[in-house]
C-alpha cells in the first residue's frame, strides 16, 4: 500500500493552476499517494512552523523562521516582477501618515507583512485577518490601510480603494532583484532523495499546466475567490513565470538579500 504524502497550498489560482495535475493524479510520486490540503496562505505559515505537512507552500518570511526544518524545493516558487503586495486604503495616504495608520495585513508570517516592516517600520498599529478578509476591514473601518495580496490586486480599485504603495515596486527599486513571495518546501526528515522525487514533480506539474492550461481551469474556478477568467488568466500571467521552474542565480539572490535586510531590521 502507497504511503500518504501531505501536499498543502492555497486555493489561489497561481497554486490551484500548478498543481492541477498532482491534485488530480496525473502526476505523482512513485511509491506515495499525494494528499492536497488546502488553506490559506497564514494557516500554511503556521503548519509549517510546527512541521505538520510533509509539502508545503509558504511565505518566504515563514521558511526563514522554518527552513531548520523544511527544504526549499527549486521548483513552485512565487517570485517575479510587477507582482508584489500592495498597499491600499479607502482614500490617499502619505508615508508620513501610515505610522499612527491600522494596518491589517494577510497573516502574521506573510511576505506581505515583512515587506510592510521593512517599508515602513514605525508602522506598529498592525491587525492580522486572512487575505479574503482585508477588503471587509477596510470597508467597516476597522483598520485605516492594508496589504492586499493574490487575487486582490486586480480589483482592489473596482472595489473602491486607492493604491498608497506598490511593496513590491519598492522592493524591485530598491535591490534590482525579483520580489521572493513564497515557494514549495519539503520536511528535511524525507530524505535528500525523496525531496528530489517530489521537486521534480512538483516541475512536471507546472510544465504540464503550461502547455494546457485549459485542463486546468475547472480546478482553479473551484477554489477561487474570484470567478472572472480574465481576472484568473491575469493573475497566472503574474505569478506563475520561469522562477516557478527554477529558482535561478537571480531569484537565489533575492532570497538572501530578503534574509539579510530581514535580520537588520530585527524582523526574524
Amino acid at each position: 500500500m502507497a504511503k500518504e504524502l501531505t501536499f498543502g497550498y492555497s486555493p489561489c489560482p497561481n497554486d490551484t493552476y500548478m498543481f492541477n495535475a498532482i491534485a488530480h493524479g496525473a502526476v505523482g510520486v512513485d511509491g506515495y499517494r499525494v494528499k492536497p490540503v488546502l488553506h490559506d496562505i497564514e494557516t500554511l505559515n503556521g503548519m509549517a512552523m510546527d512541521a505538520l505537512l510533509d509539502v508545503t507552500k509558504l511565505s518566504f518570511y515563514a521558511w526563514l523562521k522554518a527552513k531548520d526544518r523544511y527544504r526549499l524545493l527549486d521548483s513552485g516558487t512565487a517570485m517575479g516582477f510587477g507582482c508584489g503586495p500592495m498597499l491600499i486604503a479607502r482614500k490617499p495616504l502619505s508615508r508620513a501618515e501610515i505610522q499612527r495608520c491600522r494596518v491589517v495585513l494577510p497573516g502574521r508570517w506573510t511576505t506581505a507583512h515583512l515587506l510592510l516592516r521593512l517599508w515602513a517600520p514605525d508602522a506598529d498599529q498592525r491587525i492580522f485577518t486572512t487575505y479574503d478578509r482585508i477588503f471587509e476591514t477596510l470597508a467597516s473601518g476597522q483598520a485605516d490601510c492594508g496589504v492586499i495580496i493574490h487575487e486582490s490586486r486586480f480589483t482592489f480599485e473596482s472595489a473602491g480603494f486607492t493604491p498608497v504603495m506598490d511593496l513590491g515596486a519598492w522592493w524591485e527599486e530598491t535591490t534590482g532583484l525579483p520580489i521572493p513571495l513564497g515557494g514549495i518546501a519539503a520536511r528535511r526528515s524525507l530524505g535528500q532523495a525523496l525531496i528530489r522525487q517530489i521537486d521534480a514533480a512538483v516541475n512536471t506539474s507546472i510544465r504540464r499546466a503550461m502547455a494546457d492550461p485549459d485542463e486546468t481551469l475547472p480546478y482553479m474556478r473551484r477554489h477561487a475567490q474570484e470567478l472572472d477568467d480574465t481576472v484568473l488568466q491575469a493573475h497566472v500571467r503574474t505569478f506563475v513565470n520561469d522562477f516557478s521552474l527554477a529558482q535561478t542565480d537571480r531569484g537565489r539572490r533575492a532570497i538572501e538579500m530578503l534574509e539579510s535586510m530581514a535580520r537588520e531590521a530585527g524582523a526574524i
